[in-house]
């Protein structure tokens, strides 16, 4: 029986909810986000009343600077944080980024593990005490409320981490995080290690306990939990788990568990609002790129599926029979959309808002005509028909080059051959190729035509729905020279959605080096 907020005891507590989407989400593969994507987020974000956002690590880049900036001066209603390693210039980079904020925070940290002393810092026990001390104090002096981690906490020595904490606690530190930075805790270590802190810290008290969990076991959520119950005030987390090598401690997940099972938590709870849960999470994903697996829980698309006629069955006599969880109430209902091509614009509009994407007027009219075009094709356009759509065509306005008319064909026995016309800047190329398949021949003849050596590193092909119908997502990254670039395309037909995909790639390489000569001739042959 699930035990939700309404019978939360009348002692609980709140949890502090710290998105890093921007910062540890942001290092996930293929995840980078521009400026102007970083803003939109960060207002998601505050929507959904996080109480901490970590907009990124100021001294990464120029970019990284400008970014945490122009986010500390536009949000309001929630603490902006910028990461800084423990030394000066990091910190004072950090302080100078959260400044407009109205409320700022500078996170510092630095390893405290012997395998991370010995073999990355290369510095002594009493080399870090000192500078613990000097840089707490430093962002101290800067800001109020001060966040201080020790980088592989869980598998550091325990009565060193003591030490660090306290020097921590006594230079102005006001939360402190223990980061299982890979992945390496089981819950019950993380709850001992949370009662061994509590236990051995003087004014303990007055700071607030933090957890920061990696997933490489699978074991991200539960840890953070196992932390809360232990009685930490705080938890790290990125929306839909995103970040480095297996992720971080989904935020969803976490709100969720909490809300519906907040007894087993000395009756936790979040402010979060849990109607924008999958709002924003269509909207993670649409501008990073990374798809939310279909049986992710709570926001993945088969999360509040029923399938087997025993499930049916019991949910049509009571929903709670199979269903711990209202889909209503984490956002659902703005996502199962039926839109067919008699939709109009106004109900096409109703449907972005819903999935939490948001367009300018001429961009809303483009997706339009593609979604018409989509809906002629199939029974049913869904929210993630609709998602794919709008970044796809994100993408396509950021293209240097543009698909204008393909054609490939194989027969039995025989290696396959394409044509293609692309377009950049009104001037069209056109190139012929043969291959061992329509995709290979495809790709040789945009070569033909583009002129650019590079490597295919990366092919990825996924529906964006179930269904024969289904629009086809292909993503691809090349390799030019040292460098990387990547794109993705969208189309019923997979040809055309790899060779979208292909050009978009290429395209961001021609926009890196905009004096790229196109190979290909202009041609008649098409008309």
């Amino acid at each position: 029986m699930s035990d939700g907020e309404s019978n939360v005891p009348e002692n609980g507590h709140r949890v502090i909810v710290f998105d890093t989407t921007l910062r540890d989400g942001e290092q996930s593969p293929g995840a980078t986000l521009t400026a102007d994507e970083k803003l939109e987020v960060a207002d998601a974000l505050v929507a959904l009343n996080v109480d901490v956002i970590e907009a990124g690590f100021p001294a990464a880049s120029p970019g990284d600077f400008e970014a945490v900036r122009a986010i500390a001066s536009r949000v309001r209603g929630a603490t902006v944080a910028g990461l800084a390693r423990a030394n000066a210039g990091d910190i004072e980079r950090a302080a100078q980024a959260v400044k407009p904020a109205a409320s700022p925070r500078i996170h510092t940290f630095i390893a405290t593990s012997d395998i991370h002393l010995k073999h990355k810092l290369r510095m002594t026990r009493d080399d870090v005490l000192e500078r613990v001390a000097t840089s707490v104090a430093l962002a101290k002096s800067f800001v109020s409320d001060v966040e201080f981690s020790c980088e592989d906490a869980t598998r550091t020595d325990h009565d060193f981490l003591v030490k660090v904490f306290q020097v921590a606690i006594d230079a102005g530190a006001t939360t402190l995080n223990v980061p299982d930075t890979v992945g390496y805790s089981t819950p019950g270590e993380m709850a001992h290690l949370i009662e061994y802190l509590r236990a051995n810290l003087d004014r303990v008290d007055d700071c607030i306990i933090s957890v920061h969990c990696h997933d490489d076991l699978g074991m991200a959520t539960a840890n953070t939990l196992s932390a809360v119950r232990a009685g930490a005030r705080q938890v790290e987390v990125t929306m839909n788990g995103i970040g480095e090598r297996a992720g971080n401690t989904s935020l969803e997940e976490v709100v969720m568990a909490l809300a519906t099972r907040s007894r087993q938590f000395g009756g936790a709870a979040t402010r979060i609002e849990r109607s924008r849960l999958v709002p924003t999470s269509r909207l993670v994903s649409t501008l990073t790129g990374v798809a939310v697996q279909v049986n992710k829980a709570i926001v993945g698309a088969n999360a509040f599926a029923h399938e087997a006629g025993i499930h049916q069955d019991g949910m049509l006599k009571e929903r709670t029979t199979y269903e711990i969880m209202d889909p209503t109430d984490v956002g659902w209902e703005g996502t199962r959309l039926v839109l067919g091509k008699h939709s109009g614009r106004a109900g096409f509009r109703n449907a972005l808002n819903e999935l939490g994407l948001k367009l300018p007027d001429d961009g809303v009219d483009q997706v339009y005509r593609r979604f018409l075009e989509l809906a002629d094709r199939k029974k049913n356009v869904t929210g993630a028909d609709i998602a794919a759509l709008v970044s796809d065509e994100r993408a396509v306005e950021g293209s240097e080059l543009h698909l204008v008319r393909w054609n490939a064909s194989i027969g039995s026995g025989g290696s396959a051959t394409a044509s293609i016309v692309i377009e950049r800047d009104g001037i069209e190329s056109a190139g012929d190729a043969e291959g061992n398949g329509p995709v290979n021949a495809l790709f040789a003849a945009i070569d033909a035509a583009v002129g650019v050596e590079n490597e295919l590193t990366y092919y990825h092909v996924e529906a964006v729905t179930p269904g024969e119908d289904a629009q086809g997502q292909v993503h691809v990254r090349i390799k030019v020279d040292t460098e990387m670039f990547t794109g993705h395309g969208l189309a019923t037909d997979i040809v055309e959605a790899s060779a979208r995909a292909y050009l978009a790639a290429l395209g961001q390489y021609v926009r890196h080096r905009p004096d790229t000569v196109l190979m290909g001739s202009s041609t008649s042959r098409w008309s």
